[in-house]
């Protein structure tokens, strides 16, 4: 059959640099492609002339993303019907998320729009947690795929065989979909985790249709692990039920050596939720990378309670060239709330840690957390001054489903748990789920709120200027633009359009 595999344009519309390619539905593509079927990755979200990168600034150009939304002779979208109609395809999977839901309604009607007897399947964190409301607002929907999808799109696939719509009776014994039936919905058993990581093929980079709009290091993308095994109340990785599972060490040694070699990367990613958790396993690759000679530098994600003067320095020693980590707040009080499970003596000491490593690092803050005052917000911003990172990326809550906050923020009236369709397409993707958008804490009018919120952004800005810090972020990539030159002017391209 063909399958056409779809990730929804967002940041295309507003011209904003979106890295990397969509590395879960390349993990679907690779699946399908290994048992006979012919797929393709249609990104429309990559976006080949970008002019934005300050994404604390996002929002102002949310307007400009509504408008596209309603514009049908958009040249995305005309883009996309004509990608559908050149490669006909029997089954379209579309990934959906929540900040891009209304973009992934939109996919959805012009597939059916192509033909209406196309099923249309969606995936994703999104349709995992609300594919109840998917449902009842989005027709053009026939089947959502929960949680990991390889073996149950695999399995949909192999049974709806050439029939050119859904077949109903083959749907009630697949485990993680949920199908229309009847004028309502039948959500199946979950299906069980994917134990053996190895036994899924490398992601399918090769099926992408635009290949030539990625760079080497967007291609470095890859993840050693799946699932986490804490229970922050911002996130959603509770859908993985607190567990986390590894690929094996040759296994992630082997994609490594293909993407180098087939797309001369140098520069890699790991985008495992909590790369650390296993300081066993970081060493044995961190051992194997040297002794292999990859010749290769990356960075990954920790937590401030994951990292150790001894692991760091084998980090390094590696081509760990950057780390980012979770400080979240400066508040003791509320980085309980956010059950974090980690302590600001602990942020303390693994910024010394990190500094003391000569590592590259980046902190990651958020502020206007349901019940925090102007106050707090103050403490995360002299906490900043105080740890010192080389760079601080500083968000604005947003009540996401599925996490622990979004049911606080129903207690307190802050948060709406269903939207319609129609809202979808009107409100700006920052408050989809915040019920009064004059109301967005409990602790001060919304107009206190803007206030700080630009006072905070803009006092981060100011810090992440420093010349220091950027030339130790030059510093850091030096190895790269050593064997890449254009990726120092990537990079100065980027600068650039922040500062702008």
């Amino acid at each position: 059959m063909k399958i056409l595999l779809i990730d929804p344009p967002f940041y295309r519309f507003i011209g904003y640099y979106n890295r990397y390619f969509p590395l879960g539905i390349a993990y679907l593509a690779a699946v399908l492609q290994q048992n006979g079927h012919e797929v393709q990755i249609y990104d429309a979200d990559s976006n080949v002339n970008p002019t934005k990168m300050d994404f604390t600034r996002l929002e102002e150009d949310y307007p400009t993303y509504l408008n596209a939304l309603k514009d049908d002779n958009h040249e995305i979208w005309q883009k996309m019907r004509e990608q559908i109609s050149n490669f006909q395809p029997d089954i379209v999977g579309i990934t959906i998320w929540t900040t891009f839901a209304a973009s992934a309604f939109k996919v959805a009607s012009i597939c059916k729009q192509y033909n209406k007897d196309v099923p249309v399947v969606f995936g994703g964190p999104h349709g995992t947690i609300k594919y109840d409301e998917i449902m009842r607002i989005c027709p053009d929907v026939d089947v959502i795929v929960k949680g990991e999808g390889e073996n149950t799109l695999l399995e949909l696939v192999q049974k709806q065989k050439d029939k050119k719509r859904i077949d109903k009776k083959i749907l009630k014994d697949i485990k993680g979909i949920v199908y229309r039936h009847n004028g309502t919905f039948v959500n199946n058993p979950e299906r069980e985790f994917i134990e053996d990581l190895d036994s899924l093929p490398l992601p399918a980079r090769e099926l992408l249709v635009n290949k030539d709009s990625y760079d080497s290091e967007d291609m470095g993308l890859l993840m050693t692990s799946r699932g986490c095994p804490y229970n922050c109340s911002y996130c959603a990785t509770s859908i993985w039920k607190r567990k986390i599972r590894y690929r094996s060490i040759d296994n992630v040694i082997d994609e490594i050596r293909l993407v180098k070699n087939r797309y001369k990367t140098r520069q890699f990613t790991f985008k495992d939720d909590s790369f650390t958790v296993s300081r066993k396993r970081v060493m044995e690759l961190c051992d194997r990378l040297i002794g292999e000679n990859l010749d290769i530098n990356w960075d990954c994600n920790t937590r401030v309670n994951l990292i150790d003067e001894e692991m760091l320095k084998k980090m390094k020693k590696a081509g760990c060239n950057s780390i980012k980590v979770g400080i979240e707040t400066g508040s003791e009080r509320i980085l309980k709330l956010m059950n974090k499970g980690t302590t600001l003596s602990q942020a303390r000491s693994a910024a010394k840690l990190l500094r003391k490593a000569g590592i590259h690092w980046t902190a990651y803050f958020m502020m206007g957390l349901p019940t925090e005052t102007k106050a707090e917000s103050y403490e995360t911003l002299k906490l900043l001054k105080e740890l010192k990172p080389d760079f601080a990326s500083l968000s604005v809550y947003e009540p996401f489903p599925g996490t622990d906050l979004f049911e606080m923020g129903i207690e307190k009236n802050l948060v709406q748990r269903q939207r319609s369709l129609e809202e979808f397409n009107r409100i700006s993707p920052k408050y989809y789920y915040v019920k009064d958008t004059d109301k967005r804490v409990d602790t001060m009018s919304n107009e206190e709120l803007e206030k700080l919120e630009a006072e905070m952004k803009r006092k981060f800005h100011k810090y992440n200027m420093g010349f220091s810090k950027l030339v130790k972020r030059a510093k850091s990539r030096s190895r790269l633009y050593l064997h890449k030159p254009q990726a120092l002017c990537g990079d100065i391209k980027k600068f650039l359009s922040w500062m702008g």
